[in-house]
């Protein structure tokens, strides 16, 4: 019986635990979406939720707390500038799990975590197109080089 047990052993040491969640934490805030197991999952949504808690109130005591478990600058400035600003108005409930079935090799409960704020497609692609747009006027702004004239080579000098 598991009574009054605070989490998931997942049958790891505590250092190879400790790794797999802040591996599977960085993957979910860098994808917004990751297939696991389902134990796993449930496992890491607690942490992912509390990061996301923090990560609403920018200050550097929060990040450095935040940064004991994110190691990828990117995905912590994401975190703090992306994530949080769109689950601002949230009051908790930043990640959802949804099962899928059983994995062929051996058969384990699998799951996909994702965060419930997730951009949409239409929204990628207008993102995507807005980046376009503004990096065209930018090539087109540059000065072009005017050519030479071809009459200077050597073939038609040897020629005449």
């Amino acid at each position: 019986m598991r009574h009054k047990v605070g989490f998931k052993r997942l049958d790891v040491k505590e250092s190879h635990r400790k790794a797999l969640k802040r591996s599977l934490v960085t993957a979910l805030f860098k994808y917004e979406r990751i297939e696991t197991t389902v134990v796993k999952a449930k496992a890491v949504q607690g942490m992912a939720e509390k990061m996301i808690t923090r990560a609403k109130t920018d200050s550097v005591h929060n990040r450095r707390i935040i940064a004991r478990d994110i190691n990828d600058k990117a995905v912590l400035a994401k975190l703090f500038t992306d994530i949080a600003i769109r689950s601002k108005e949230r009051a908790g409930g930043y990640t959802r799990v949804l099962k899928l079935g059983y994995r062929i090799n051996d058969a384990a409960p699998m799951a996909v975590l994702e965060l419930v704020d997730q951009k949409t497609d239409e929204e990628k692609k207008a993102e995507k197109e807005n980046r376009k747009k503004a990096k065209k006027p930018a090539a087109a702004s540059k000065p072009v080089k005017k050519e030479k004239p071809a009459a200077d080579t050597p073939a038609e000098t040897a020629a005449e």
